[in-house]
Protein backbone atom coordinates (compact mmCIF):
# COMPACT_ATOMS: atom_id res chain seq x y z
CA UNK A 1 0.00 0.00 0.00
CA UNK A 2 1.47 3.27 -1.04
CA UNK A 3 0.56 6.69 0.23
CA UNK A 4 -0.39 9.78 -2.38
CA UNK A 5 -0.20 12.94 -0.57
CA UNK A 6 -2.02 15.85 -1.65
CA UNK A 7 -0.40 18.73 -3.66
CA UNK A 8 -0.25 21.82 -1.58
CA UNK A 9 -0.55 25.12 -3.58
CA UNK A 10 1.93 26.50 -1.11
CA UNK A 11 4.10 24.21 1.21
CA UNK A 12 6.51 26.25 2.26
CA UNK A 13 5.49 29.22 4.74
CA UNK A 14 6.73 31.42 6.58
CA UNK A 15 4.80 31.99 9.78
CA UNK A 16 6.60 34.10 12.01
CA UNK A 17 10.24 33.61 12.43
CA UNK A 18 9.93 29.61 11.45
CA UNK A 19 10.26 28.25 8.27
CA UNK A 20 7.86 25.00 7.23
CA UNK A 21 7.48 22.94 3.94
CA UNK A 22 4.52 21.13 4.76
CA UNK A 23 5.40 19.06 1.84
CA UNK A 24 7.99 17.64 3.36
CA UNK A 25 6.80 18.19 7.78
CA UNK A 26 3.59 18.13 9.57
CA UNK A 27 3.66 20.62 12.32
CA UNK A 28 2.68 19.48 16.01
CA UNK A 29 0.50 22.42 17.63
CA UNK A 30 0.34 22.31 21.45
CA UNK A 31 -2.87 23.41 22.81
CA UNK A 32 -3.06 25.76 26.09
CA UNK A 33 -6.52 26.68 27.33
CA UNK A 34 -6.37 29.76 29.56
CA UNK A 35 -10.35 28.82 30.96
CA UNK A 36 -11.77 28.05 34.36
CA UNK A 37 -13.74 25.41 32.03
CA UNK A 38 -11.65 24.03 29.21
CA UNK A 39 -12.51 20.78 27.65
CA UNK A 40 -9.72 18.80 28.77
CA UNK A 41 -7.63 20.29 31.73
CA UNK A 42 -11.11 21.69 33.31
CA UNK A 43 -8.82 24.80 34.44
CA UNK A 44 -5.41 23.62 35.41
CA UNK A 45 -3.77 26.32 32.85
CA UNK A 46 -6.30 29.09 34.16
CA UNK A 47 -3.62 30.77 35.92
CA UNK A 48 -1.21 32.97 34.22
CA UNK A 49 1.58 31.18 35.27
CA UNK A 50 0.40 27.95 34.83
CA UNK A 51 -0.60 28.62 31.22
CA UNK A 52 2.96 30.91 30.44
CA UNK A 53 4.26 27.35 31.89
CA UNK A 54 2.60 24.70 30.20
CA UNK A 55 3.40 26.29 26.79
CA UNK A 56 6.84 26.86 27.25
CA UNK A 57 7.21 23.27 28.52
CA UNK A 58 5.26 22.43 25.52
CA UNK A 59 8.35 23.91 23.47
CA UNK A 60 10.53 22.05 25.18
CA UNK A 61 8.63 18.46 24.49
CA UNK A 62 9.06 19.23 20.66
CA UNK A 63 5.98 21.38 19.90
CA UNK A 64 6.09 23.75 16.36
CA UNK A 65 3.27 25.51 17.14
CA UNK A 66 1.29 26.73 20.89
CA UNK A 67 -2.20 27.27 20.29
CA UNK A 68 -3.79 29.57 23.32
CA UNK A 69 -7.37 30.05 24.10
CA UNK A 70 -9.15 32.15 26.31
CA UNK A 71 -13.08 30.92 25.45
CA UNK A 72 -14.02 26.97 24.95
CA UNK A 73 -16.19 26.00 21.89
CA UNK A 74 -18.72 24.40 23.67
CA UNK A 75 -22.01 26.43 24.47
CA UNK A 76 -22.06 28.62 27.06
CA UNK A 77 -22.43 32.62 28.05
CA UNK A 78 -20.42 34.50 25.86
CA UNK A 79 -16.98 36.57 27.54
CA UNK A 80 -16.28 39.96 26.40
CA UNK A 81 -13.79 40.99 24.60
CA UNK A 82 -11.66 42.73 27.38
CA UNK A 83 -11.87 39.58 29.49
CA UNK A 84 -11.16 36.86 26.50
CA UNK A 85 -8.03 39.63 25.84
CA UNK A 86 -7.12 39.95 29.18
CA UNK A 87 -6.89 36.13 29.35
CA UNK A 88 -4.84 35.76 25.95
CA UNK A 89 -2.48 38.34 25.61
CA UNK A 90 -0.39 37.95 28.48
CA UNK A 91 0.14 34.47 27.53
CA UNK A 92 1.47 35.12 24.12
CA UNK A 93 3.59 38.12 25.16
CA UNK A 94 5.02 35.49 27.96
CA UNK A 95 5.41 32.74 25.15
CA UNK A 96 6.91 35.17 22.61
CA UNK A 97 9.66 36.61 24.93
CA UNK A 98 10.86 33.23 25.43
CA UNK A 99 10.66 31.54 22.21
CA UNK A 100 10.12 31.54 18.38
CA UNK A 101 7.48 29.33 18.09
CA UNK A 102 4.90 29.65 16.12
CA UNK A 103 1.84 31.26 18.42
CA UNK A 104 -2.01 30.92 17.34
CA UNK A 105 -4.48 32.37 19.16
CA UNK A 106 -8.19 30.59 19.58
CA UNK A 107 -10.81 33.15 18.51
CA UNK A 108 -13.35 34.52 16.55
CA UNK A 109 -13.56 38.26 17.64
CA UNK A 110 -11.24 40.43 15.16
CA UNK A 111 -10.39 42.62 18.75
CA UNK A 112 -9.19 39.94 20.10
CA UNK A 113 -7.41 38.80 16.75
CA UNK A 114 -5.64 42.61 16.73
CA UNK A 115 -4.28 42.71 19.87
CA UNK A 116 -2.71 39.06 19.98
CA UNK A 117 -0.90 39.92 16.80
CA UNK A 118 0.30 43.06 18.23
CA UNK A 119 1.39 41.04 21.40
CA UNK A 120 3.17 38.03 19.32
CA UNK A 121 0.50 35.77 17.82
CA UNK A 122 1.90 34.31 14.34
CA UNK A 123 -1.76 32.86 13.50
CA UNK A 124 -5.35 33.24 14.45
CA UNK A 125 -7.14 29.92 14.57
CA UNK A 126 -11.37 30.98 13.89
CA UNK A 127 -13.14 27.53 15.17
CA UNK A 128 -16.65 29.17 13.66
CA UNK A 129 -15.33 29.75 10.31
CA UNK A 130 -15.50 33.85 10.13
CA UNK A 131 -18.59 34.83 12.34
CA UNK A 132 -17.13 37.95 12.65
CA UNK A 133 -17.16 39.73 9.60
CA UNK A 134 -14.14 41.61 10.36
CA UNK A 135 -11.70 39.10 11.67
CA UNK A 136 -10.73 38.36 8.42
CA UNK A 137 -9.76 42.07 7.29
CA UNK A 138 -7.73 42.15 10.67
CA UNK A 139 -5.57 39.14 9.78
CA UNK A 140 -4.83 40.66 6.45
CA UNK A 141 -3.63 43.76 7.55
CA UNK A 142 -0.56 41.64 9.54
CA UNK A 143 1.59 39.05 8.93
CA UNK A 144 -0.24 36.42 10.64
CA UNK A 145 -1.64 33.36 9.28
CA UNK A 146 -5.64 32.22 9.44
CA UNK A 147 -6.92 28.52 10.31
CA UNK A 148 -10.78 28.44 8.71
CA UNK A 149 -12.18 25.71 10.76
CA UNK A 150 -15.68 24.41 10.14
CA UNK A 151 -18.62 24.69 12.49
CA UNK A 152 -22.17 25.37 11.79
CA UNK A 153 -23.65 26.99 14.89
CA UNK A 154 -23.09 30.61 16.08
CA UNK A 155 -20.22 30.92 18.64
CA UNK A 156 -20.89 29.14 21.88
CA UNK A 157 -24.71 27.97 20.86
CA UNK A 158 -26.06 24.71 20.88
CA UNK A 159 -26.77 22.27 17.94
CA UNK A 160 -28.74 20.16 18.52
CA UNK A 161 -28.56 16.57 16.04
CA UNK A 162 -26.68 17.71 13.13
CA UNK A 163 -27.50 16.16 9.92
CA UNK A 164 -24.89 15.87 6.62
CA UNK A 165 -25.72 13.90 3.52
CA UNK A 166 -22.44 14.18 2.59
CA UNK A 167 -20.56 15.29 5.39
CA UNK A 168 -16.99 15.41 3.89
CA UNK A 169 -18.51 17.35 0.26
CA UNK A 170 -20.45 20.02 2.63
CA UNK A 171 -17.23 20.69 5.17
CA UNK A 172 -15.04 21.03 1.78
CA UNK A 173 -17.63 23.39 0.16
CA UNK A 174 -18.35 25.54 3.58
CA UNK A 175 -14.33 25.94 3.60
CA UNK A 176 -14.08 26.77 -0.04
CA UNK A 177 -16.92 29.40 0.81
CA UNK A 178 -14.80 30.64 3.46
CA UNK A 179 -11.41 30.61 1.85
CA UNK A 180 -12.83 33.03 -0.94
CA UNK A 181 -13.96 35.33 1.70
CA UNK A 182 -10.77 35.36 3.09
CA UNK A 183 -9.09 36.06 -0.27
CA UNK A 184 -11.41 38.90 -1.06
CA UNK A 185 -10.19 40.73 2.26
CA UNK A 186 -6.66 40.38 1.09
CA UNK A 187 -5.28 37.13 2.75
CA UNK A 188 -2.75 35.16 0.35
CA UNK A 189 -3.05 31.75 0.06
CA UNK A 190 0.15 31.09 1.37
CA UNK A 191 -1.43 32.40 4.88
CA UNK A 192 -4.60 30.18 4.88
CA UNK A 193 -5.03 27.10 6.59
CA UNK A 194 -8.38 24.87 6.68
CA UNK A 195 -9.82 22.66 9.50
CA UNK A 196 -12.64 20.27 9.16
CA UNK A 197 -13.68 20.67 12.61
CA UNK A 198 -14.21 17.08 13.85
CA UNK A 199 -16.61 17.02 16.27
CA UNK A 200 -17.66 20.70 15.95
CA UNK A 201 -21.13 20.55 15.30
CA UNK A 202 -21.08 16.61 14.10
CA UNK A 203 -21.70 13.32 15.73
CA UNK A 204 -19.00 10.24 16.25
CA UNK A 205 -19.89 9.20 12.67
CA UNK A 206 -19.44 11.92 10.86
CA UNK A 207 -15.83 12.63 12.93
CA UNK A 208 -15.14 9.29 11.61
CA UNK A 209 -15.95 9.56 7.95
CA UNK A 210 -14.08 12.51 7.64
CA UNK A 211 -10.90 10.86 9.06
CA UNK A 212 -11.73 8.51 6.32
CA UNK A 213 -12.06 10.98 3.85
CA UNK A 214 -9.64 13.55 4.51
CA UNK A 215 -8.52 13.56 1.54
CA UNK A 216 -11.76 15.38 0.37
CA UNK A 217 -10.50 18.72 2.10
CA UNK A 218 -7.12 18.20 1.30
CA UNK A 219 -7.90 18.60 -2.31
CA UNK A 220 -8.62 22.19 -1.37
CA UNK A 221 -4.54 22.76 -1.96
CA UNK A 222 -4.31 24.57 1.62
CA UNK A 223 -2.64 22.56 4.35
CA UNK A 224 -5.21 20.92 6.34
CA UNK A 225 -5.08 21.00 10.25
CA UNK A 226 -7.05 18.36 12.43
CA UNK A 227 -8.25 19.28 15.78
CA UNK A 228 -8.49 15.48 17.34
CA UNK A 229 -7.04 14.65 20.79
CA UNK A 230 -9.21 13.46 23.21
CA UNK A 231 -12.33 14.80 21.86
CA UNK A 232 -15.91 12.95 22.65
CA UNK A 233 -15.66 10.76 19.45
CA UNK A 234 -12.48 9.07 20.27
CA UNK A 235 -14.56 8.24 23.64
CA UNK A 236 -17.35 7.17 22.21
CA UNK A 237 -15.53 4.76 20.05
CA UNK A 238 -13.52 3.03 22.92
CA UNK A 239 -16.12 3.73 25.34
CA UNK A 240 -13.28 5.57 27.86
CA UNK A 241 -13.34 9.04 29.78
CA UNK A 242 -11.15 12.42 28.68
CA UNK A 243 -7.91 10.38 30.87
CA UNK A 244 -7.86 7.64 28.80
CA UNK A 245 -8.15 8.50 25.42
CA UNK A 246 -4.94 9.26 24.69
CA UNK A 247 -3.85 6.13 22.90
CA UNK A 248 -7.56 6.70 20.22
CA UNK A 249 -6.26 10.50 19.92
CA UNK A 250 -2.78 9.04 18.44
CA UNK A 251 -4.32 6.38 16.28
CA UNK A 252 -6.64 9.29 15.01
CA UNK A 253 -3.85 11.95 14.12
CA UNK A 254 -1.70 9.30 12.50
CA UNK A 255 -4.46 8.10 9.67
CA UNK A 256 -5.10 11.66 8.89
CA UNK A 257 -1.60 12.35 8.77
CA UNK A 258 -0.94 9.56 6.18
CA UNK A 259 -4.37 11.02 4.83
CA UNK A 260 -2.72 14.50 4.28
CA UNK A 261 -3.61 16.55 7.35
CA UNK A 262 0.00 18.45 7.77
CA UNK A 263 -0.89 19.91 11.37
CA UNK A 264 -2.11 18.28 14.38
CA UNK A 265 -3.69 19.88 17.07
CA UNK A 266 -2.76 18.45 20.23
CA UNK A 267 -2.84 18.10 24.52
CA UNK A 268 -0.24 15.22 25.09
CA UNK A 269 2.92 16.79 23.39
CA UNK A 270 5.64 14.10 23.56
CA UNK A 271 3.72 11.19 22.63
CA UNK A 272 2.11 13.11 19.63
CA UNK A 273 5.62 14.34 18.76
CA UNK A 274 7.14 10.86 18.98
CA UNK A 275 3.90 9.42 16.79
CA UNK A 276 4.14 11.81 14.21
CA UNK A 277 7.93 12.06 13.19
CA UNK A 278 7.47 8.21 12.89
CA UNK A 279 4.08 8.51 10.86
CA UNK A 280 6.53 11.01 8.21
CA UNK A 281 9.26 8.33 8.59
CA UNK A 282 6.68 5.90 7.24
CA UNK A 283 5.79 8.30 4.56
CA UNK A 284 9.22 8.93 3.38
CA UNK A 285 9.04 12.35 4.69
CA UNK A 286 11.74 11.84 7.57
CA UNK A 287 15.04 10.29 7.71
CA UNK A 288 15.71 8.09 10.66
CA UNK A 289 17.40 9.79 13.60
CA UNK A 290 19.87 6.52 13.72
CA UNK A 291 20.50 3.92 10.95
CA UNK A 292 22.45 1.24 12.97
CA UNK A 293 20.28 -2.46 12.86
CA UNK A 294 21.55 -4.78 10.37
CA UNK A 295 23.86 -2.41 8.70
CA UNK A 296 27.00 -3.89 9.83
CA UNK A 297 28.74 -7.53 9.44
CA UNK A 298 28.07 -8.14 12.94
CA UNK A 299 24.61 -8.09 14.81
CA UNK A 300 24.22 -5.51 17.16
CA UNK A 301 22.41 -6.12 20.55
Amino acid sequence: MSFTLPPLRHPRRMIGDRTFDFSRQVAVMAIVNRTPDSFYDEGANFALEDAVAAALRAVKQGADWVDIGGVPFAPGEPLSVAEETARVVPVVEALRADSDVVISVDTFHAEVARRSIEAGATVINDTTGLSDPDLAGVVAQSAASLVIVHSRAQPRTPFARPHYDDVAAEVRDFLAARVETARSAGIPDDRLFVDPGHDLNKNTLHSLELIRNLDVITALGLPTLVALSNKDFIGEVLDVPKSRRLEGSLASAVACVLNGARVVRVHEVAESVAAIRMAEAILGLREPALLKHNMSDANER
